[in-house]
């Protein structure tokens, strides 16, 4: 199960992405927001990390107008590896080695096609584990 969330100017974008995972065969958990009514990202932001911290879900995608907000909120939740993503390379790569489970994108900064391949790629890489392991045990 995938949580997915944004604030209002990553609505538009998150409602893509939903429709994205459901072609792709992801479950996913929308913990809102559900309108482009300006709110908190933090809000947000802290309702899908809970969810992937308590292990109802896996891994959350989080939008906000730039991706930057949504991860400094999350990465202030013990246990949350938050990435800001806007490359393929940077998706991958987070997961490979810093075991990402919250991948933030920003709304205003990438198109939805770059977005939907963005997902994929962190939705599917794995962790490599080793000696990546043992980096991410001396920050957390």
């Amino acid at each position: 199960m995938i949580a997915i969330a944004s604030d209002h100017a990553g609505y538009e974008l998150k409602e893509k992405l939903k429709k994205h995972l459901e072609e792709k065969g992801f479950e996913y958990r929308d913990f809102g927001t559900y309108s482009a009514e300006s709110c908190d990202y933090p809000v947000f932001a802290k309702k899908a990390c809970s969810a992937v911290i308590s292990g109802e879900c896996e891994k959350a995608v989080l939008v906000c107008g730039t991706g930057i907000g949504v991860s400094m909120a999350a990465n202030k939740i013990k246990g949350i590896r938050a990435a800001v993503c806007s490359d393929t390379y940077s998706a991958k790569y987070t997961r490979l080695h810093n075991n990402a489970n919250a991948l933030c994108m920003g709304a205003r900064v990438i198109g939805e096609g770059l977005a939907a391949e963005i997902t994929d790629i962190f939705l599917t890489t794995p962790f490599e584990g080793g000696k990546h392991q043992r980096r991410i045990d001396m920050f957390e």
